[in-house]
């Protein structure tokens, strides 16, 4: 497996098959990781295509393993991604935690632009989306 990141919070690789493997580390890692996998799961069940989905969850090592959500977008200005952040509230009742332009991916199999990283992220748990 190549190493995407290798941080203090966390150690993130992608393997042959393009699936993303975080091990997470430092404080709360387990309420972390937990977290992660929690608010995963919830995109999933209402449907929201640009996120990764969760493919594996090993609590007791702290370790997810997701789908792949495409390449860093540099590029992205503050504004688009901006836009994204407030989509995913909008329309998914999910508010990220560190809504930077660094956790924004651009996948070209999806043909869009993708969010990640939703270890601190927060369900808003009476979410109606807008008709």
């Amino acid at each position: 497996m190549r190493n995407l990141k290798d941080g203090i919070r966390s150690l993130v690789k992608i393997d042959f098959y393009g699936h993303v493997h975080k091990y997470f580390r430092g404080t709360d890692a387990d309420i972390r990781s937990a977290n992660e996998a929690f608010v995963l799961k919830t995109l999933e069940e209402r449907n929201c295509p640009y996120v990764p989905r969760l493919l594996n969850y090993t609590p007791e090592e702290n370790y997810i393993v997701t789908t792949n959500c495409g390449s860093p977008a540099p590029n992205i200005t503050k504004k688009k991604s901006d836009s994204l952040y407030a989509k995913l509230t909008r329309d998914y009742g999910i508010i990220h935690d560190d809504p930077e332009p660094r956790n924004i991916t651009y996948s070209e199999t999806m043909g869009e632009f993708c969010i990640i990283d939703f270890e601190l992220a927060t369900i808003i748990e009476d979410f109606q989306p807008i008709q």
